[in-house]
């Protein structure tokens, strides 16, 4: 079976970044105290992106995998019980 390439890297759109970018500024204003700037902004929002995305990534992946898997165990089940008695 050939498997298909990986994504290379999480893409965000510009919508996305500046929503995270907000977020990052607010976030160290709120919890720091500290106001931030664009360049700081952007090199958080790139470890994000580069290092810890494709964590949370990997792991949305395999939830949705277990998930998968225990509606198709439903199915299964639910597939016999709709089988009537033939007496």
């Amino acid at each position: 079976m050939k498997r298909r390439e990986g994504l290379s890297q999480i893409s965000l759109s510009d919508s996305q970044k500046k929503k995270l970018k907000d977020e990052i500024k607010a976030f160290y204003l709120d919890v720091r105290g500290e106001e931030i700037g664009i360049i700081e902004e952007m090199q958080v929002l790139e470890l994000f992106e580069e290092k810890m995305a494709p964590i949370i990534y990997n792991k949305a992946l395999e939830d949705a995998k277990r998930w998968f898997c225990q509606m198709m165990d439903n199915l299964e089940s639910d597939y016999y019980a709709l089988y009537k008695n033939e007496d």
